[in-house]
């Protein structure tokens, strides 16, 4: 139980990777606030089996990530909550194609929004709270932010800022907050099934020296391995298979 008296903001954490970080953080001690945006059934019940097993250990809170007003309010909501603030996972990320010729200024808003501009400004309230704790933001890039994907440019590039929001944060913040990144690959299918079609699924299997799809607990893992590693700063580890060798 190394994060026990721990506190982790995880944005994105009712459902999908972000709900499996928030169990694994919470195995391992630390009380944790679920943020999510649309998904409240999903995180109210999660806050439920959290504090059923360690009472007084979750809550959610809700927020629009493409709002500044709002993401201020949640970091202070957060830090308020336990009491100090320790571990900043920026997970929430809108995802979909927008094919060159199609796209709209209102989803160049939304993706840049969710997958950039939230991360800093989040990191940036949380920082005074992360810094006083000698903590740690972790944010969740993409394999894609290196090798951009068809028909997805936007989120592509949204990534890649991403990636160096990362670096750049890693330098400001130090001495005192640790910054990193985890890009996954594979891990799970986007949930509507028309963005990536089964022939697609099997295209991408080919590209992975394993062949097949890693799952939640590897990015969870991941991810509490870099909370626990006093001197990775600036560093985004892929968890992919190995796709990123071709």
């Amino acid at each position: 139980m190394k994060l026990t008296g721990k506190t982790a903001l995880i944005t994105g954490a009712a459902r999908r990777l972000g709900a499996q970080s928030a169990k694994t953080l919470h195995q391992n001690g630390a009380n944790i606030i679920i943020h999510y945006g649309q998904s409240a059934g999903a995180a109210e019940a999660l806050v439920k089996q959290l504090n059923g097993l360690r009472p007084d250990s979750a809550i959610a809170l809700q927020a629009d990530l493409v709002q500044l007003a709002q993401i201020e309010q949640l970091a202070r909501q957060a830090i308020q909550a336990f009491d100090g603030l320790d571990i900043l996972l920026n997970n929430a990320s809108s995802f979909y194609p927008t094919p060159l010729g199609t796209i709209q200024l209102q989803q160049f808003d939304d993706l840049i929004a969710s997958n950039f501009k939230a991360l800093l400004f989040l990191s940036q309230a949380c920082y005074p709270a992360l810094k006083k704790a000698t903590g740690c933001i972790i944010n969740m890039v993409d394999i894609h932010a290196r090798s951009p994907l068809r028909n997805h440019t936007v989120y592509s590039c949204a990534k890649a800022a991403n990636a160096m929001l990362t670096r750049s944060l890693a330098l400001e913040m130090g001495p005192h907050v640790r910054v990193n990144g985890i890009a996954p690959g594979a891990i799970l299918w986007p949930e509507n099934s028309a963005e990536l079609d089964t022939d697609a699924q099997q295209q991408i299997l080919q590209q992975i020296p394993l062949k097949r799809t890693g799952a939640p607990v590897d990015i969870a893992d991941t991810l509490l391995f870099l909370v626990n590693s006093d001197y990775i700063n600036g560093q985004i580890i892929a968890v992919d298979g190995g796709r990123q060798l071709f």
